[in-house]
């Protein structure tokens, strides 16, 4: 537990850090930070916090550096005084404004979150969508391609779509595939996704062409919810943070980008901050995969009870923690909002 100098020492080492991306020493700290104490005061703070694993010198003869202790005990402490720190009125006013302008359609959504994010942080934005099998379904639609093909399209209420082209085992016509349409509009109308599976068995009831045409519809329809969902994560912003010094190494920006462009792998790493309930911040190795072990990701859920998604920013570790944090839950309580 650091007493409260400590943690005043700490936060403006961090501060300078974060704005400098040089390693930090004494006198720089007492000539720009009022920390109310002497220079020697302050060498004798600085060692204590690196003897205890908050801090660390890049060089015997060069200042020193937050460590991921440091950052997170930093972290801590913002989030106890998040209000009074990241984005100003006015920037958060512009985040409800960017919102209110869209149709809502979840696609436009998503990439308009995508770059806001990026766009107030400086840092790659992560945007996973609610998971359309627990969506509930406003419509389906079979649209004739040629004579044993069809584009089955499944559109949910909150806007997003899926869709498939499926090669049919029979030939059917424009009218049939009309039918089709509506008799699976009607029993799946405001269904989840997950209930169609158990709704399958229903179809065998209306006769036998059609309910072969009707069967595989079906099964399309499962497997378009089960594909979207795997294609449900967008990204933005990775010119900005390849432009960090810290990605300047390729051996540091290879993994991270190969890991953006993971959709599914990306949902693992996403998928624990669904139960935190607010913002949560992993720091290097807390992360759960390596490819991360020298960034910091601040994510938060949002949505409601049955459509939950969540979204989030990447940087490096000497990240503007208090910038990335009040963005993402801005957003998020934005996001909650058009969902609502």
């Amino acid at each position: 537990m650091l007493n409260e100098r400590r943690r005043a020492v700490l936060a403006a080492l961090v501060d300078e850090y974060v704005s400098t991306t040089q390693p930090v020493g004494s006198k720089v700290l007492v000539e720009r930070h009022r920390l109310g104490c002497s220079p020697a005061t302050v060498r004798s703070e600085l060692a204590a916090l690196e003897e205890s694993g908050f801090l660390r010198q890049p060089h015997v003869s060069a200042g020193r550096v937050p460590t991921d202790v440091g950052y997170r005990a930093f972290v801590d402490d913002v989030h106890e005084r998040i209000g009074a720190l990241g984005l100003s009125a006015e920037e958060v006013g512009s985040i409800h404004t960017a919102y209110d302008a869209l149709e809502h359609e979840m696609a436009d959504v998503m990439r308009e979150t995508s770059v806001l994010l990026s766009r107030f942080t400086n840092y790659v934005a992560v945007v996973a969508a609610p998971a359309l099998r627990r969506a509930r379904i406003r419509r389906v639609s079979v649209v004739p391609l040629a004579e044993r093909r069809a584009l089955v399209v499944v559109v949910t209420d909150s806007g997003q779509v899926a869709n498939r082209t499926l090669d049919l085992q029979v030939s059917a016509t424009d009218m049939m595939l009309a039918e089709v349409e509506r008799y699976l509009t009607a029993i799946l109308e405001n269904k989840v996704g997950d209930q169609v599976v158990g709704i399958r068995d229903d179809a065998s009831a209306a006769g036998d062409a059609f309910a072969r045409v009707t069967l595989q519809v079906l099964d399309e329809v499962v497997d378009c919810l089960k594909e979207a969902d795997e294609d449900r994560v967008v990204t933005g912003g990775v010119a900005a943070l390849l432009a960090q010094p810290e990605l300047a190494d390729p051996g540091v920006a290879r993994p991270v980008v190969a890991l953006l462009e993971d959709g599914l792998t990306m949902l693992k790493v996403l998928s624990d901050v669904m139960q935190t309930g607010g913002v949560a911040v992993r720091i290097g190795h807390e992360n759960p995969v390596d490819a991360l072990g020298a960034m910091s990701f601040v994510a938060s859920p949002y949505g409601t009870k049955d459509r939950t998604g969540v979204i989030g920013v990447i940087g490096p570790t000497r990240m503007n923690y208090a910038r990335a944090i009040t963005t993402v839950k801005t957003v998020a309580d934005s996001l909650t909002d058009v969902l609502g």
